[in-house]
């Protein structure tokens, strides 16, 4: 079964520790690491609430990061969404035509999943894309997020 519709929230955080506090607090749902290379390419560290619908991001002390400036320019809180749809490709092509580049693709193979995202998928495939215009300033996933079969 792919899942349909908005897949996740993001949250800037300052402090990784005192935001999974907040928000468990606040929403009653709990976080697993999903740390892994890709995310210290882009120097943060990151924790997932599967049944939050959210993704908390905080920077890794030390290193520059996109998360770092927008933590400086606004502070904490939401920036961006990430949507399953049923073919990220296609939202890609779409999404370039409507003038979104798509700067980085995120593809797991099961191991990965199994690794980095406690099994939940059989198929972890998205493309981040550049904001803009009605997308406004948010970071805006598209994704397909596979759930597997019982």
């Amino acid at each position: 079964m792919r899942e349909r519709g908005v897949n996740r929230v993001v949250m800037a955080v300052r402090d990784l520790e005192a935001g999974r506090a907040y928000f468990e607090k606040l929403l009653g749902c709990a976080f697993e690491s999903a740390d892994d290379d890709e995310a210290a390419l882009f120097g943060v560290q990151i924790l997932m609430s599967w049944d939050g619908g959210i993704e908390l991001v905080a920077p890794i002390e030390g290193i520059e990061s996109h998360v770092q400036k927008i933590l400086d320019e606004r502070g904490e809180g939401l920036i961006g969404v990430v949507w399953a749809v049923a073919d990220a490709d296609a939202s890609r092509t779409s999404a370039a035509e409507l003038g979104h580049r798509s700067f980085f693709t995120l593809e797991y193979d099961q191991a990965k999943i199994d690794n980095v995202l406690q099994g939940r998928f059989s198929r972890y495939y998205e493309h981040f894309l550049a904001p803009g215009g009605p997308l406004g300033d948010m970071q805006v996933l598209v994704g397909e997020f596979d759930i597997p079969s019982d």
